[in-house]
């Protein structure tokens, strides 16, 4: 099959040899700069979808997919509200809690917290506590054994260790005859988890749910359920239909919501990154305009040559349109190899990089976590690709038109 010659002569000026070097170096430039923007753009996203990635994940190692407290803040019959949850084909697991606040004392230091009641083996089908248990263990939380886990920075505020005995004060108190006095309990520390989150790890507190009801006088109610989904992204989908099939009056909420803030930043940063990272690409593809102008000067004799054996205006814009695609396609090619290629090895480039400036860049004392994650989604890619390809070809219209304009009686005058 037989090529239009406007690509045949658009692909031999590009690897043609040039009268001026100049031309050629600055095509160089351009399809580095294309390849540095787009490896760029694939890296930065790649990382900030693995911060989120982690971070989400820390989160919903403590906060559940979808939480269903009492209307009044208490919960009868939990069991029938679990067992009509489970009935929505996503619902994967359902733990009742009873949380309310407290104050943590041992010797001189005194802290408050967020004190969680559960059951360890339905806790273990909503969240993920047991990989984060540092010291200890969560199955010690047993019936009128009166133990608790604490969060790891808690525990440091505190000062206390493994088999240690806090007291829990309760805010709810006691109506005596010398007034109103505060309900005591003591605790013995069974367990130390750490999920990497401080607001988790500096207040909240695990008991056995019994215990829980016991301190807060709660009797048989609950708090709340707590739901696990096999998608957590269907959370929303799910609390709007368990709004039309609960039986009784109560607040749903999912994580989306209770960490809209957190996540809508996130997502903020990513496309402000993606914005600002673009900038690159754009003067790279800028600098196309420069190498395709300064290619018409240097080709106005064949350009006019080409005029005067029949070649249409379009078609000449249709040449230099070509060598200008080429150079961003040739750049955005070696972009995304590369952006591919270091996105799938962080965890192999940032230990090599910290060891040849033997640091180390991120420190567990400053940042949630101490390796940098990376989560390739093609998505990424496409729409990067999609973008710097436009903004390239968007580059080659201006010189190409310029050069389908060319007069080819004054570009010969002077041959």
């Amino acid at each position: 099959m037989t090529l239009p010659y406007e690509l045949l002569i658009g692909l031999r000026y590009t690897r043609a040899k040039r009268r001026n070097h100049f031309i050629s170096f600055i095509s160089l430039i351009s399809m580095l700069g294309i390849a540095l923007g787009v490896t760029a753009l694939i890296v930065v996203l790649s990382v900030m979808n693995g911060f989120q990635t982690e971070l989400r994940g820390r989160i919903l190692a403590v906060v559940s997919h979808v939480q269903i407290s009492g209307a009044d803040g208490e919960m009868s019959g939990w069991e029938d509200v679990a067992r009509d949850a489970a009935k929505l084909a996503e619902v994967r697991g359902a733990a009742p809690y009873v949380q309310a606040q407290g104050m943590l004392s041992f010797g001189q230091s005194v802290r408050g917290a967020m004190v969680r009641g559960i059951i360890p083996r339905e806790e273990e089908k909503v969240a993920d506590f047991s990989e984060h248990i540092k010291d200890g263990s969560l199955d010690s939380l047993q019936a009128d054994a009166f133990n608790i886990v604490l969060g790891s920075e808690l525990a440091r505020a505190l000062g206390v260790f493994t088999g240690d005995k806090v007291t829990v004060i309760a805010p709810q108190g006691v109506v005596t005859p010398a007034g109103v006095l505060p309900r005591l309990k003591t605790f013995t520390v069974s367990g130390i988890f750490e999920v990497g989150m401080f607001e988790y790890d500096s207040a909240l507190a695990l008991i056995r749910l019994e215990d829980a009801q016991k301190l807060y006088r709660m009797d048989e109610r609950v708090s709340g359920v707590r739901l696990k989904l096999d998608d957590l992204f269907r959370a929303p989908w799910v609390v709007r239909q368990l709004a039309n099939t609960l039986s009784v009056p109560a607040y749903i909420s999912d994580w989306t919501r209770s960490h809209a803030n957190f996540f809508r930043a996130v997502q903020i940063e990513k496309n402000m990154m993606f914005i600002i990272l673009s900038l690159i690409v754009a003067v790279a593809a800028f600098n196309i305009v420069s190498t395709l102008v300064m290619a018409v000067t240097d080709k106005q004799a064949d350009i006019a040559i080409l005029r005067t054996l029949g070649a249409r205006p379009r078609s000449i814009m249709a040449v230099f349109m070509v060598q200008g695609a080429l150079i961003g396609f040739i750049g955005l090619g070696l972009g995304v190899a590369g952006g591919v290629t270091l996105a799938l090895n962080i965890d192999v480039v940032v230990p090599f990089i910290e060891q040849m400036l033997g640091t180390q860049l991120f420190s567990k004392e400053v940042y949630y976590i101490s390796s940098l994650p990376s989560e390739l989604q093609w998505g990424d890619v496409i729409t990067i690709t999609s973008v710097s390809f436009v903004l390239s070809l968007a580059a080659t219209l201006y010189p190409s038109w310029r050069a389908s304009r060319i007069n080819p009686a004054e570009a010969l005058r002077y041959e």
